[in-house]
């Protein structure tokens, strides 16, 4: 079982009390009707499904019912970090395949003690 930090709450929960809603920082388009049915279709049905870090979109669906992002490795389960809607990750994949340990971005490593992680 998972316990995750709402850094909306400022409480690690159960696992249960949370759902994942999908990738996270995926930009809608400016003008959608502007816009072809393929790129219409991208937009609502293709995400990354990365082997490594991930940014997905979660819900505290049995407390506080806001949404906040969570970092994850795809591959251990582990979650790196949670942050609040429109903050940045810490952690990014910086390049992907090449550190599949994830690396804090550079403006963010400041921030990084600041930030409560996540207990699996």
């Amino acid at each position: 079982m998972f316990y995750i930090h709402c850094p909306y709450c400022g409480e690690t929960r159960e696992e249960e009390e949370f759902h994942p809603k999908g990738q996270a920082h995926i930009a809608r388009p400016e003008d959608p009707d502007a816009c072809s049915d393929e790129e219409w279709g991208d937009y609502l049905f293709f995400r990354d499904n990365p082997r490594g870090i991930h940014h997905e979109l979660w819900v505290h669906a049995v407390g506080c019912r806001k949404f906040f992002n969570v970092t994850r490795h795809t591959v251990t389960y582990e979650i790196l970090e949670t942050y609040k809607m429109g903050e940045q990750p810490t952690f990014t994949a910086d390049g992907g395949e090449g550190h599949p340990e994830g690396r804090p971005s550079s403006d963010a490593a400041d921030q990084a003690p600041l930030r409560e992680g996540v207990r699996a």
